[in-house]
């Protein structure tokens, strides 16, 4: 069989990719599976060791969107590679990474995803009676510019030094970073709305002020998306109640591959899903205000994979979502969901993410429940 030049030149690139790492490929299928696999698993560990040696020159390729450890249907994790399905060549990119790769110990298999650029995604639309459940409909007072008003979803409660703050993502409250469209650009003291604009037809006097901004500036700068609005007494449920969830945990969880999660989000409400990825590189593409230019592109690292077929767990106005463990009652935070495509959502742990809530606001934070 000929080759098409383009093939080519993406097999031959990749091969020079793996062989200068000191890896070799291997010519067997790989797989999915239902196995439960943390980070900390033995069966991981050959994988997430490949995935750090690679991800790097393989996110120069183009085309190539990112990386995550998944598990194979023999319960050994794998290396999963993201590639845009727009993409001119993409059959040619996903042909050229071999089946497998060997690790320092055993073969890892290689698993490519067709997807769709990962976006900063901006249901419970409805306005609330006061004190108002999260997992609904929000964001900052004045996300307007260029024809079009913007908004997300209020996740949960943590809180800080005693003082109760709404928890979103800096892309929901804060990423108007330029005069631009509106004039203006996000401010700390800002009202954070319920609804948010998208749904009160662009008109914040439709709205209901549940907090003022806080602004953390994570983007583009630290790894997580995450941003607070200090919520004004009697605006929000105090035990931090998330529709259609309840109240939750104050302790977390760290993600595990198939384990089962839910969320509460603006667009398509409650709904479920599997953890497929871990340790994922992804690049994300942010505005520079509502309906703006690019701002930045940012690369995170060490996220969580989700699946998400046909939007179907996350879409379009579910940033901002606690992602949590499926489970009927008290179920722990996993995991504040930003960024999605057609085939997969995407979020950060939530240790990280309190992290550096606290380190922002010089005390411990942690999620609000009981």
């Amino acid at each position: 069989m000929k080759l098409q030049p383009s093939f080519r030149r993406l097999a031959g690139a990749v091969s020079a990719l793996v062989a200068g790492l000191g890896l070799q490929a291997s010519a067997q299928q790989s797989g999915d599976g239902e196995a439960s696999l943390t980070l900390e698993h033995p069966r991981a560990h050959e994988a997430l060791t490949v995935q750090k040696n690679v991800t790097h020159g393989f996110m120069q390729l183009p085309g190539v969107l990112g990386t995550a450890v998944g598990v194979a249907d023999t319960g050994e994790g794998t290396l999963v590679i993201y590639v845009d399905r727009d993409h001119p060549l993409h059959a040619d990119l996903a042909r050229s990474f071999p089946p497998e790769i060997r690790g320092a110990n055993s073969n890892v298999r290689v698993r490519v995803e067709l997807t769709d650029k990962f976006y900063a995604y901006a249901a419970h639309t409805a306005k609330q009676s006061l004190p108002i459940q999260l997992g609904t409909s929000g964001g900052w007072s004045k996300d307007t510019a260029n024809g079009y008003c913007c908004g997300g979803t209020l996740g949960a409660l943590v809180q800080v030094n005693g003082i109760k703050y709404i928890m979103s993502n800096y892309h929901v409250f804060e990423s108007d970073i330029v005069a631009g469209g509106n004039g203006i650009i996000a401010t700390s003291g800002d009202p954070v709305i319920q609804p948010g604009l998208i749904d009160v037809n662009c008109s914040a006097a439709n709205a209901q002020s549940v907090g003022t901004l806080v602004k953390l500036s994570s983007l583009p700068s630290s790894n997580v998306d995450v941003s607070l609005a200090q919520v004004t007494s009697g605006k929000v449920n105090t035990t931090g109640a998330i529709l259609e969830i309840g109240t939750i945990s104050t302790n977390t969880v760290a993600a595990a591959l198939n384990q089962k999660v839910k969320k509460s989000g603006r667009t398509t409400g409650l709904t479920s899903s599997t953890i497929c990825g871990l340790n994922a590189s992804i690049s994300v593409t942010y505005e520079n205000e509502c309906a703006g230019g690019t701002a930045f592109t940012k690369t995170f690292t060490g996220q969580i994979v989700v699946s998400n077929s046909r939007n179907k767990f996350l879409s379009g106005g579910d940033s901002g979502s606690l992602m949590v463990e499926n489970v009927t009652t008290r179920p722990r935070a996993i995991g504040l969901l930003f960024a999605g495509s057609s085939t997969s959502a995407i979020a950060n742990p939530i240790s990280p993410v309190l992290t550096f809530i606290g380190g922002k606001l010089g005390g411990p934070a942690k999620m609000v429940g009981n």
